[in-house]
């Protein structure tokens, strides 16, 4: 069998009839090994899935992130209680980067979405709950990795094999995609960024121990930087001229916050304006964030363009890491009107259409109410 590995800017083909190591260029190398790999490995699929019912009036979704196969799975069944209509799971839905050792097949993502695929309580949820997703850095398969991630196109194509993807995802590159659910007057628009693909690298700073650790990254406006990609951009201000009563726009890092210094839009000041800016432009309905990554949830808001803007973080389903008092006093927040819940929690968005209203929650695991407020539609 070719194995494929990194090996400074080229890769290193190694073929034991040969007995020799012939370097290609990455391109060269890449496009026939992951043809041939294709027709030697069976890539892991989610269990079956209940459809999305694209008319159906949504009142209640749910969101979460940060999922790991090798823990404790009960939060599906939590999650299931509270009865929402349609679950959006928005990154890190597995760890596959963990003991990674570079090989090119991704060995340990293909393995990470197998054991996910094995477990019953997840097999149970899928079967009752629509589910739309998109990826972090731990299933996008290199850890804080973006567009210079070599083996992005093989990642892909097992995301999209696992979770089943749309026709319109598997036609371009990214995982990037919208939807448009309900009724006339009632129409949600789910779009759902990718944060991963496209994204440019982030400027590191240099270690200080002024204060506790809170990231390696700080603010650039390097010329040419770009979160989303040309062809993302382009899209996502089309989908935004759509007409929608309300539209949830996921991206699986934060945006509003600048309270920390680990992967966020604020690391792109301009990119983070720039998708501000169309957010605020877009063609009427209100609109809420969704966002992950942080192992710890809260409700965001800031100002914009005359408009407040508002964002949910759902963080960890089941890989939180400090307590909520320590994690809150660790990270002050002025953007940030709950405490940073750490323990286990996942995200509910219920909308009152009669009032045209939205109730934002937090919902730790046992069903508890961790943090909530409430936001009426004025756009």
């Amino acid at each position: 069998m070719i194995r494929l590995s990194l090996a400074a800017a080229a890769l290193v083909v190694t073929t034991p009839l040969a007995a020799q190591e012939v370097t290609l260029s990455p391109s060269q190398a890449l496009e026939g090994y992951y043809a041939a790999l294709e027709q030697q490995v069976e890539l892991p699929v989610a269990p079956a899935g209940k459809s999305l019912d694209l008319s159906a009036t949504l009142t209640r979704i749910g969101v979460g992130s940060c999922n790991s196969e090798r823990r404790s799975q009960h939060m599906w069944a939590e999650i299931l209680k509270t009865d929402p209509q349609l679950f959006l799971l928005i990154g890190d839905n597995v760890y596959g980067d963990t003991n990674w050792d570079g090989d090119a097949g991704l060995g340990t993502l293909r393995q990470s979405y197998a054991v996910q695929a094995s477990h019953p309580e997840f097999a149970q949820f899928r079967a009752e709950m629509p589910m739309l997703t998109s990826w972090d850095d731990h299933d996008y398969g290199f850890n804080d990795g973006g567009a210079d991630f070599a083996f992005k196109g093989w990642a892909e194509t097992i995301y999209e094999t696992f979770w089943g993807a749309s026709e319109e995802v598997r036609s371009r590159p990214g995982v990037y995609e919208s939807r448009m659910v309900g009724p006339e007057g009632k129409l949600v628009q789910v779009i759902l960024l990718d944060t991963r693909f496209f994204r440019s690298d982030l400027a590191r700073m240099p270690y200080t121990e002024e204060r506790p650790p809170l990231g390696p990254y700080e603010p650039s406006k390097a010329a040419g930087l770009t979160m989303l990609g040309g062809e993302q951009w382009a899209w996502l201000r089309q989908e935004l001229a759509k007409p929608a009563d309300l539209r949830m726009v996921v991206s699986s890092i934060q945006v509003l916050t600048e309270a920390h210094d680990y992967e966020s839009w604020e690391t792109m000041p301009e990119e983070r304006e720039r998708l501000l800016d169309m957010l605020t432009d877009r063609a009427g309905g209100g609109l809420v964030l969704l966002t992950g990554d942080r192992h710890a949830g809260g409700i965001y808001t800031a100002e914009h363009d005359g408009e407040t803007i508002w964002e949910l973080t759902s963080s960890s389903l089941n890989l939180a890491f400090n307590d909520t008092a320590s994690n809150t006093a660790r990270e002050p927040d002025p953007k940030r009107l709950t405490d940073f819940i750490s323990e286990e929690n996942f995200g509910l968005v219920d909308i009152d259409w009669e009032t045209k209203a939205y109730t934002m929650r937090l919902l730790g695991n046992q069903g508890e109410t961790r943090a909530e407020r409430r936001v009426g539609r004025t756009q």
